[in-house]
Parts: C-alpha cells; structure tokens; sequence
C-alpha cells in the first residue's frame, strides 16, 4: 500500500496518542471528521494499523527488570525452529522474540519483577525450550530511550 502525506500524519498522530477521537485526530490533521474517518478505517482493513493498545509503565505492574537473551540452537532444521518459536510463543515473560543472523539464533527481550524472578523463568521456562543449546542473558540497568513509534 501506497502511504501518502495525510496518511502519514494520520499515523504519526495515532502513535502519539491512540486513543484520539476522530474529531479530535481530523482537527490535528486539518482534515474532514468523515475524510479522516475513511482513511483510518482503509488503513485498519488493509493492515497498517494493526491494532490499538494501552501501554504500561512496566515500574508500576512490577516488572522492574529487562532482560536481553541471546539464544542458540542445537540445530537449524525448520522443524527445530519451528518447535522453538512454538513454545517461545507461549512464555508471558517474552516481550519480544527476533530470529537472528549472527553468533546467536534468537533474541529475546524479558521482564521480570527482579533478578530472582528471573532466575525462575530462565528455569522454568527458557532452559526448558526445545532445541536450546545456550543461552546469554544481559540485563538492562536502566532504559534509556523507548519508543513504538515507527519513522514515517
């Protein structure tokens, strides 16, 4: 799909603040309320705007640690990726979860309330995947700068 200039202020808006009204977007947008409207539902139905979330202060849930898991497998057969990325899916504590190329296969963002949590997921959970040969794990001492918004 094809983004033009309105499209891209539409979406740079909605990054910022998506619980915006549509009045409210079309305003910051110098558009129609009904314009704006049929473009935000155009780019939901054809999968630029995925969804819309709340997003949490991982402090004030508990879950003060991040940690950062380079994963290496015993193997690259598509069946011992695809068994990985299946129970790796199923991990609550994994944010995120990257195939990699380089020294590790997977990369995998975790929060934690402290390192004795985990400590218990790495346990329970991460030594425990199929086909785990190694893991690293580096802890974030403090996140410097986060952002979801995409560069348009």
């Amino acid at each position: 799909m094809k983004l033009d200039e309105i499209d891209r202020r539409i979406l740079t808006a909605l990054q910022k603040s998506g619980r915006m009204s549509n009045s409210e977007l079309a305003d910051k947008i110098n558009l129609s309320a009904s314009a704006c409207h049929r473009r935000v539902q155009r780019l939901e139905s054809e999968g630029v705007i995925r969804n819309y979330v709340a997003m949490l202060d991982p402090r004030a849930v508990g879950r003060r640690t991040t940690v950062f898991v380079e994963i290496s497998l015993q193997g690259q057969s598509d069946e011992t990726l695809a068994a990985f990325e299946r129970e790796v899916a199923r991990v609550p504590d994994v944010l995120e979860c990257h195939l990699m190329a380089g020294t590790a296969d997977y990369l995998l963002k975790v929060v934690a309330a402290d390192t004795d949590d985990y400590a218990r997921i790495h346990r329970q959970h991460l030594a425990r995947l199929p086909g785990v040969a190694q893991l690293q794990s580096s802890f974030a001492l403090r996140t410097v700068f986060k952002t979801t918004a995409l560069p348009l």
